[in-house]
């Protein structure tokens, strides 16, 4: 005897689901978008009062190369996050790849670091990137990024040490670095995109992860602590004239900052770590009232150049989707 047959869902049911679904996640998504820009905002706000004094005593010249700086260390470590998407499917370029990683990254504000790699998931998804691909490449670079802080801040650990005992657990940092290089080899990064593509069922990358692909990542990452230490030093080293010593402490500090300001992911861009650790590098040399001033200023400076940067690709963006048209590298993607 036949068992009866499973009572089927009409199609006008699922497309009513579908739709209430695609609704929901448009509107969650323009709800964090918008959290998100009242969170840096708001940052700016905070921290108006205590800079404006700093800023007008500063060189213009020096303060308008510290913002270049800004910009140019936010676009390198875009080209950082891209190698590898573009490394895992067809390439989406630049134009529309910044979009999604530098309006994504505007969710570092917000408590909780994770809501930059959402926001960049789902930017990316609408874009046509698959979330596995996207997700897969953040996860990379994040490996990448700390590998490249570590190297960098390896140029100013020492210095600190040696002028701040309480900070003698920072060499400490340290024992990570050797498995994170392990991590980064092409094998085990092929290995885990392999594992994680067929668990989420999305075809596989027609070729494995290359070794110039991850050393071109972690170039563009070490240039990107270059140009924040030459920030740093744009602003701060006005005692020393501009001399080689103070701008290997600053790209030291500046990398050092940033894993520890990583680490603290429950604060909005690890806000008051990252200070810390600049305020402790330069007040031996400056004051702790200076240099306090110039942790300020720079925080300042990376938010605006967060919302210039997120701003000018978005426009880029919209601009090469009308160009360009609609990218289809990740053919098969749902709403």
């Amino acid at each position: 005897m036949s068992s009866p047959e499973e009572p089927q869902t009409p199609p006008q049911e699922n497309a009513r689901a579908r739709s209430r679904k695609t609704l929901v996640i448009n509107i969650f998504r323009w709800i964090l978008i918008a959290l998100v820009i009242a969170a840096t905002v708001w940052q700016l706000v905070v921290n108006w009062d205590q800079v404006t004094r700093t800023v007008t005593a500063m060189q213009p010249l020096r303060v308008l190369v510290a913002f270049v700086a800004v910009l140019a260390g936010l676009w390198t470590s875009t080209l950082s996050w891209m190698v590898l998407v573009d490394e895992l499917g067809v390439p989406i370029g630049a134009r529309r790849g910044g979009e999604v990683f530098l309006v994504g990254a505007l969710g570092k504000y917000l408590p909780g670091s994770i809501w930059a790699y959402v926001l960049q998931i789902e930017l990316g998804h609408r874009s046509g990137l698959a979330r596995a691909r996207v997700f897969t490449a953040s996860v990379f670079n994040l490996a990448v990024i700390l590998v490249a802080a570590l190297l960098a801040a390896s140029l100013s650990v020492p210095i600190l040490v040696a002028d701040n005992p309480e900070l003698s657990w920072l060499p400490w940092l340290y024992v990570v670095l050797p498995f994170a290089l392990v991590a980064l080899h092409p094998k085990i990064l092929t290995a885990i995109t392999n594992f994680g593509f067929r668990i989420l069922r999305r075809p596989l990358p027609d070729h494995p992860i290359r070794l110039r692909t991850v050393a071109k990542s972690l170039g563009f990452a070490l240039l990107t602590y270059i140009f924040y230490g030459v920030q740093l030093w744009m602003l701060a080293d006005t005692w020393q004239g501009l001399t080689l010593s103070p701008l290997l402490l600053c790209i030291g500090t500046m990398a050092l900052a940033m894993v520890v300001g990583l680490v603290a992911f429950l604060l909005p861009s690890g806000i008051g770590a990252r200070e810390f650790i600049i305020v402790t590098a330069l007040a031996p040399v400056v004051g702790v009232g200076a240099a306090t001033a110039y942790a300020a200023v720079s925080r300042l400076m990376f938010i605006l150049g967060d919302m210039v940067a997120a701003g000018t690709s978005a426009l880029v963006a919209a601009w090469a989707r009308r160009k360009l048209g609609a990218y289809h590298g990740d053919p098969g993607l749902g709403p």
